[in-house]
């Protein structure tokens, strides 16, 4: 048996930041991009102009977290530069010439989730994020400032903020950025238009007036103005709940790997190659807390914290690192009322800044389940608990199969799904909207037939007959339904079954994530291998060479 290597590694830590600086004074924290040009996450390009690849990318995302659980007090986060006259360049150009489609589009995805986490630690979390430009903004650069609540450029004559990725390399602002532009920002599309094709960018009194940015400020008045906004956030209505609470330390996590699967104490993965398989179970919790403060002495270790964290990073390492693995069959273990139990929990303490913080990281991990470009089929089997958080396993699969009955010969239960009232918008999809919502189309008449069941542990007929799951074998059946579903799904494109996932898990109206990430999966995806962007001749190859691109110009 071989082992692993896995590719990237998803965690790090302050103190082994290479890109950032993470430093907190009371309410305030300041995030500081210094990029080690050394630091590539691969050989091959050096990280110039404070440009990013994955590995800057990951340290934002670390300290996003931490900001979130091991300082629960700051109220004002400031990004800024450590270089002088240039706050970030965007996505190494170089990684990118480099990289393969699969790393791309991955790198993009990872981006937009971190830049989306950002912005719900505003909606949610109690922070104002304010992006200091102190020079030049291009490109992944002024993404990172669009997913802030507020951006404020220098006025030196100089400094612009530019998305020049259609004019100089040939393909789209990959991380939201001409989504958050008329969407968020409500620039007007012909400003926008004009924008997003000019390499230069637009400095000074114009990118106020355009909506570019918030403010701008002569150079010996920048941080007196960056104060002025820090002062204006922290002088807003405080969560009394977090004024002076002490956080939670999140610690490395204890993962386990060897050449066919990865296991943490919650959830575990068997990796099966030769079938194109990924198996992921997670396993409920064995009590519940019995109040807030026995939740915080648990700190990191307490099961829906532990578990969001595990099966974030399981995600992860999946999505980058077994892209062969096309679909992830998803499993359950424990008692499904000590679950229903931990799930009333957090509901009745959700005033907790740590119980609504865990919820809401467990909703950014479903979410990341929902956004990746694999076939996810829920198996329901005796001994599972498919309860309240976890019922959104079943919610979350593209099918459920749920075994009716008990197994021959085994002393395990009765398979059982149980809803509870956070199956029905604790835990929301990019949409805005509750996996029951999306799948029912949004029809009010079942989502609330399904209410009405909510806390009885439903069998796989009751199951069934509520539309809740697809498919309800019996023993005889089961093992041979679930194997043909498998080796049919590995018989399709993947191609097509990607645009086929995405486009059915996100129904209903438009947000700006969805419209994100439908565009990233459809049009990013597309032009990130079309010769004029990829190709020998394309602009992400002739980009620094002096060399101009060779465009074919038909129009697709």
């Amino acid at each position: 048996m071989c082992e692993i290597v896995w590719v990237v590694d998803f965690e790090t830590h302050p103190s082994r930041y290479r890109h950032w600086r993470l430093g907190v004074a009371g309410e305030q924290a300041t995030l500081t991009l210094d990029v080690d040009e050394q630091g590539g996450l691969q050989p091959g390009y050096e990280l110039k102009l404070n440009s990013y690849d994955l590995g800057v990318d990951i340290e934002l995302y670390d300290a996003s977290q931490r900001l979130r659980f091991e300082y629960p007090q700051v109220r004002a986060v400031v990004l800024a530069s450590g270089k002088d006259r240039v706050f970030c360049a965007g996505a190494n150009i170089g990684m990118l010439a480099l990289a393969s489609h699969q790393w791309k589009v991955n790198f993009c995805k990872f981006t937009n989730e971190t830049r989306n986490g950002i912005e719900e630690a505003s909606a949610g979390s109690g922070q104002t994020w304010i992006a200091a430009l102190n020079g030049t903004t291009a490109g992944g650069g002024y993404e990172i400032a669009l997913a802030c609540d507020e951006i404020l450029l220098v006025d030196d004559g100089s400094s612009a903020v530019s998305l020049p990725e259609v004019p100089l390399l040939g393909v789209l602002p990959g991380t939201g950025g001409l989504t958050r532009l008329v969407d968020k920002r409500q620039v007007r599309r012909d400003l926008a238009d004009v924008f997003a094709t000019r390499a230069e960018g637009i400095r000074g009194r114009t990118a106020v007036d355009w909506g570019l940015v918030d403010a701008i400020a002569p150079p010996r008045r920048f941080a007196d103005a960056v104060a002025g906004r820090v002062a204006a956030a922290l002088a807003a209505p405080a969560d009394p709940a977090r004024a002076g609470a002490t956080g939670v330390e999140l610690p490395p996590l204890d993962r386990a790997q060897a050449g066919d699967g990865i296991a943490y104490p919650h959830v575990r993965c068997r990796l099966d190659r030769p079938a194109g398989v990924a198996e992921i179970t997670v396993t409920g919790p064995a009590a519940v807390p019995g109040t807030p403060a026995e939740l915080h002495a648990q700190g990191a270790g307490a099961w829906a914290l532990a578990v969001a964290r595990e099966l974030d990073d399981l995600v992860l390492r999946l999505r980058l690192d077994e892209p062969e693995l096309g679909t992830w069959l998803l499993r359950t273990a424990g008692d499904p009322a000590v679950l229903v139990g931990y799930d009333t929990f957090l509901a009745i303490h959700r005033d907790d800044w740590l119980v609504s913080e865990t919820v809401r990281f467990l909703g950014r991990v479903l979410a990341r389940l929902d956004q990746s470009a694999r076939s996810l089929f829920a198996l329901l089997e005796p001994g599972s608990c498919f309860a309240g958080p976890l019922a959104e396993l079943a919610l979350a699969a593209d099918r459920s199969f749920m075994l009716d009955g008990a197994r021959e010969g085994s002393d395990l239960p009765a398979a059982t799904l149980t809803l509870t009232e956070a199956n029905f918008g604790t835990y929301p999809m990019a949409s805005g909207r509750s996996r029951l919502e999306v799948r029912f189309a949004g029809r009010a008449e079942p989502v609330e037939a399904a209410r009405k069941l909510a806390g009885a542990a439903l069998t796989a007929a009751e199951a069934s007959g509520a539309g809740l799951v697809t498919f309800i074998p019996d023993d005889l059946d089961w093992d041979e339904e679930i194997r043909l579903a498998v080796e049919e799904r590995a018989a399709f494109s993947p191609d097509a079954l990607t645009g086929l996932e995405a486009n059915l898990r996100f129904g209903g109206p438009e947000t700006l994530q969805t419209k994100i990430f439908g565009r990233l999966t459809a049009w990013q995806n597309w032009i990130f291998q079309r010769p004029n962007a990829a190709g020998p001749d394309g602009a992400l190859r002739r980009y620094g060479t002096g060399q101009r691109p060779a465009f074919d110009r038909k129009r697709v």
